[in-house]
């Protein structure tokens, strides 16, 4: 599946799958979409991978080091978002896996979002732009991979909001996937982060150059500042009290350090510019540079939207008709979505008597875990992939039993 050189085939596309209309009941005359895929198509062994909030298709490196490919900047981001876990001969293997990421409805990296042109106005959609929810993104995966020649799944895998995705998907499509691995994700938000959203939403909206969210134009600014501050407030969610602690703890910065964007408050000159300052200063700075404030607000309210049980009454009655193996991970520093709340979308598997498992990573990262870990994720990963639920290192921290050796919650490396 790899091509004569060892380099598992990559392309970049962007895909028009012509009009699409929304679950809110609006429509855009053409929906495109960025993608990327890696590796070849066997008729088998496609993998589809879900992005996470603000992630692009660009999952993987074009690239790897001794190949003499080299990796290009996609849409403004400059570093594949999940290079340690897709790649050749990483826990998603490309020399064995045809591996799809696309680009969510309502994002900024190529596929239609709100700062796109309307081809029926000639400008940018701006707040007329519909409403998006997780199933939209699900039904657009869907429709892609109707136009690549995928039927049937080997697997759908997303950490995060991209976890969501894949709960979408054996929700929606439950005869279209063989495996599913839920990461770091939730059956829904609970209203702690439900209010922090909206909070960060709020930063945004009551930015002076939000305009109503049609700000889009040379002479217009965008509205920075308040999607900086939100996208502090992301980043505080995404890490944990100990990862801060150790990454920061109550260090001076120095005043120098500072940026322009966010000024100083009254005695800056008597108290101390801290790390943790210039840590979120920095990030925010990176940010707006690669981000629209519009598909922020709009990403995070298909987020707070999402409910696996409803319509159905339960999770369990959500996931009754899938068939396949689950494999839910979760890191006990992660307060955003927590080992509670992954238990629960494995009960509503486990009630079905679907095969699953809910493999618990010991970690003090916080929500960024699934993306800074690899070496704990990928084990069970990808024996998950290959073997399912009877991987050897995945384990199972809801069932009392010890399989094989491995104790309930993985504290170690294999």
């Amino acid at each position: 599946m790899a091509t004569d050189s060892g380099v598992a085939a990559v392309s970049a596309e962007r895909v028009d799958l012509g009009s699409f209309t929304f679950e809110c009941g609006e429509s855009v005359p053409a929906l495109e979409v960025a993608y990327e895929t890696y590796g070849e198509f066997t008729g088998s062994n496609a993998v589809l991978v879900c992005h996470a909030l603000t992630g692009s298709a660009h999952v993987a490196r074009r690239g790897k080091a001794g190949t003499g490919v080299t990796d290009q900047t996609t849409a403004g981001q400059a570093r594949a978002w999940w290079d340690d876990t897709v790649g050749p001969g990483a826990a998603i293997d490309t020399t064995e896996y045809f591996v799809v990421c696309a680009n969510v409805p309502g994002s900024c990296y190529g596929t239609t979002g709100p700062a796109s042109e309307n081809p029926e106005t000639g400008e940018p959609y701006g707040s007329a732009f519909p409403p998006v929810t997780v199933g939209d993104w699900t039904r657009a995966q869907r429709r892609l991979l109707d136009e690549l020649g995928v039927g049937r799944l080997h697997a759908v895998v997303g950490g995060s909001v991209g976890g969501m995705n894949a709960l979408e998907w054996v929700r929606r499509y439950p005869d279209d996937v063989d495996r599913v691995a839920a990461i770091a994700t939730a059956p829904r938000l609970d209203a702690q982060c439900l209010a922090l959203d909206a909070i960060a939403r709020r930063a945004i909206t009551n930015d002076p150059n939000w305009n109503g969210g049609d700000y889009y134009g040379d002479d217009r600014p965008d509205p920075d500042q308040g999607l900086g501050l939100a996208r502090q407030l992301g980043h505080v969610m995404y890490l944990s009290k100990d990862s801060m602690a150790e990454k920061f703890g109550r260090r001076s910065a120095g005043r120098d350090a500072a940026g322009e964007r966010f000024p100083p408050g009254p005695a800056a000159d008597f108290f101390p510019y801290r790390d943790v300052e210039s840590y979120l200063d920095y990030n925010a700075d990176r940010f707006v540079d690669r981000f629209d404030a519009n598909s922020y607000c709009y990403l995070t309210q298909a987020m707070d939207d999402f409910d696996l049980a409803a319509g159905f009454g339960s999770v369990a009655d959500a996931l009754a008709a899938f068939a396949g193996e689950a494999l839910v991970v979760s890191f006990t520093g992660d307060w955003h979505f927590t080992v509670e709340q992954s238990s629960a979308v494995a009960g509503g598997f486990r009630e079905t008597g679907t095969a699953v498992a809910h493999h618990v990573v010991d970690s003090t990262h916080g929500h960024d875990a699934f993306l800074v870990e690899p070496e704990r994720l990928n084990p069970p990963l990808a024996d998950f992939l290959v073997d399912g639920v009877a991987g050897r290192a995945v384990t199972d921290a809801d069932n009392a039993t010890e399989r094989d050796g491995h104790a309930p919650v993985h504290t170690g490396l294999f």
